[in-house]
């Protein structure tokens, strides 16, 4: 199908059309007579389709299942095109090492499935190589926390098809840093997290090629030192992007805000961390092997291991977090999207596919209306892989 779209794009002021054909983007109208179906209206923007980098799983369905399957991959595909994200990163989070090779590869094999392949530029490894301590550790389990091993990874990796794109681990464990070297001279994405580390510890990471901090402010003890923590190393750090989960539990607005103007627009991204329990409401649900509570909140549902107090994961979409860095940060909305679409583009080495909106690729895009008296983004319409996915 070919279709054209009206609307404003976003970081611009004024009304123009856009058109797809065979599923690619153009900016001018073509010459050759054809019909297009037409979207869009003058009160509509257009900006890049999402990009979420962490996320465990979403409708009911778990990355960390062993029962994972292509056709599970394609319904949270279908499911997460409707919330305007059109790529994302399947979460692998720490447990035995038998559990997690049977996990990835259920990912690999169902990236073989089309729509959900088309929609994975990668996976993300969150573990096992975590800090064992309670509070930095989270909700991952101690049992199966690991020291950084190569041997390891390449077991993970072979098992994940080499998809693995990025891996979250603590810095201070003994044999990170050799680890992270030999992750950056593989071309993957090493990110410090879920980390008790010193300011040592960190200089040396990003020394040896670390470039993310993985949702900062988040998996540490509850009270740090006031002036001399990771959590300050990492943001005045410039080497160094960081995510955020923008729920309103994880980080406070005023922290959020704060972080943002600390980090620059730039490197800041916006994730979910979504688990299975995302886009189904309150109960009780499983992430891996740890039982989670989502319980009702004034915005976004919160999800908590239950009866520890500690927050596992999010139920969370990335839209959501998007309005949320509005309301937070007092962003404009082009910033915020940008931080959801071509940040992640960029660190991930993908903005010349996705993320961007330049005539001549196959286009990944979303049509939305802004309440201006709410501030909600009232998604219209997605485009994935140049194909209406996604009608209001």
């Amino acid at each position: 199908m070919n279709f054209s779209i009206r609307g404003k794009v976003i970081g611009t002021k004024d009304v123009t059309e856009i058109w797809i054909i065979h599923g690619i983007l153009e900016l001018q109208r073509p010459t050759s007579p054809s019909e297009f179906y037409e979207i869009g209206g003058d009160d509509h923007w257009i900006a890049p389709g999402l990009i979420d980098i962490q996320i465990n799983g979403y409708a009911g369905i778990d990355f960390n299942s062993i029962g994972f399957s292509a056709e599970q991959g394609v319904v949270v595909a279908q499911r997460l095109s409707r919330v305007g994200v059109t790529a994302f990163y399947p979460t692998i989070i720490t447990h035995s090492r038998e559990h997690m090779v049977e996990c990835l590869r259920a990912i690999a094999r169902a990236c073989n499935e089309k729509y959900f392949g088309d929609s994975v530029p990668g996976v993300h490894l969150e573990g096992p190589f975590l800090s064992p301590e309670d509070g930095p550790r989270g909700a991952h389990p101690i049992q199966h926390i690991r020291r950084p091993n190569w041997d390891e990874f390449c077991r993970l990796q072979e098992a994940a098809d080499g998809k693995i794109r990025i891996v979250t681990l603590a810095p201070e464990a003994e044999g990170a840093i050799p680890l992270i070297e030999r992750f950056t001279k593989s071309g993957i994405i090493a990110a410090i997290g879920h980390t008790a580390a010193d300011g040592k510890a960190i200089h040396e990471a990003v020394a040896a090629g670390a470039r993310l901090s993985t949702h900062l402010g988040n998996g540490s003890h509850a009270s740090l030192p006031r002036l001399t923590n990771y959590v300050w190393e990492q943001l005045a750090n410039d080497e160094l992007w960081a995510s955020f989960i923008l729920d309103g539990h994880h980080l406070p607005p005023s922290v959020a805000k704060s972080m943002f103007r600390c980090k620059g627009m730039d490197k800041s991204i916006l994730i979910s961390d979504a688990i299975a329990a995302a886009g189904l409401g309150p109960g009780l649900y499983r992430l891996g092997e740890i039982e989670l509570t989502v319980s009702p909140s004034h915005k976004v549902e919160r999800a908590d291991r239950q009866g520890s107090g500690y927050l596992a994961g999010s139920a969370l979409d990335l839209m959501r977090g998007v309005e949320n860095a509005v309301r937070f940060g007092g962003l404009s909305i082009e910033l915020a999207l940008r931080m959801a679409s071509t940040n992640p583009s960029v660190l991930l080495g993908l903005s010349d596919r996705i993320g961007i909106l330049k005539p001549g690729i196959l286009a990944n895009l979303i049509i939305f209306r802004v309440d201006t008296a709410t501030g909600t983004i009232e998604l219209k319409y997605t485009v994935k892989q140049g194909r209406l996915v996604c009608q209001e």
